[in-house]
Formats: C-alpha cells, structure tokens, sequence
C-alpha cells in the first residue's frame, strides 16, 4: 500500500505555495485558479496539523484530500470558524483495503459538508455531495471533483 499525495482547495487569492510549505505540506506543485479567488493545489505529503495550520495562516476555508494508491480518498475540510468535518471517498475500494467504514458515517460526512460548505459562504448541493461520498469510481480522484462541485467550490468540474 502506499500513498500517492493529495489535492487541496482554499478560499484565498495569497501566494498559496509558501503558505503550503509553511504549514507542513511537502512535494508541493503548481497552483490552478480555478474561478473567484479559490486556488486548488497538489501536493505529496502533510500531517495532521497542515491543513488547519494552512486555514488558521491564510484566514480561509480549505477542503483537501489524501489519497491512498488513488483508490481511496480521506477528505478533510476546515474553516476559519473552526467549522470541521471528515469523509471517506471510494467506499467499495477502502473496504478492499479494510479500513473500517463505520468510522466515516456517511449521513454525518454530509451534514457537515453541507454546514462547512455555508460556513465557506458557498452554495453546496446535498445530493452530489451525498453522490460523491456514496459512488464509487476507478480514481477517487474522480470523486473528489465531484465532491468539490457539491461543495459549490467555484469553477469546480467534475469527471464523473
């Protein structure tokens, strides 16, 4: 098993690649601006203190995910508030890799996506947020671009 890194989107017009390393992100790449001043970013590595250090630095609501073979994503999202939640991308595939899905309820994952979402002043979607936690997909990769669409991250796509 091993881990293939991760992708994050922040709320935030600041030079994103500086803040990323400040805060515990390593292997970080090339930022895209997507659309309104939300940057999305890949990146190797980061601990667990990364992305709330990243949201507490830049002020700004991120989301971000870390994949695992690309086959499962552990999705985590901040805001300034300390609005919070976790999830669990590609359900089918981590159970093939026996991580315990009771750990990541799916009803709970989507109440706080929906309350981190408007705390993010965005305009998120139940149903594809629920699609993107529930579906299943060859990348999680693919997921979590459906996930972001849900969220209302502006300029999103998906490729589900």
């Amino acid at each position: 098993m091993g881990n293939f890194g991760g992708s994050l989107a922040i709320g935030s017009a600041a030079e994103l690649r500086d803040l990323l390393k400040a805060t515990g992100f390593v292997g970080v790449e090339d930022t895209d601006v997507p659309a309104e001043g939300w940057q999305v970013s890949e990146f190797a590595d980061a601990d667990e203190r990364s992305l709330p250090g990243l949201v507490e630095k830049a002020g700004a609501p991120a989301v971000m995910v870390s994949f695992l073979d690309s086959d499962v994503g552990f999705v985590e999202a901040v805001t300034p508030d300390g609005t919070a939640w976790t999830g669990l991308l590609n359900r089918g595939m981590a159970e093939s890799y026996d991580i315990p899905l009771e750990d990541f309820p799916v009803d709970t994952a989507v109440e706080g996506a929906l309350a981190w979402s408007a705390a993010a002043g965005l305009t998120s979607e139940a149903e594809v947020v629920r699609q993107a936690l529930t579906g299943s997909a060859t990348c999680a990769e693919e997921l979590y671009g459906l996930l972001l669409v849900g969220l209302g991250i502006p300029g999103a796509r998906s490729a589900a």
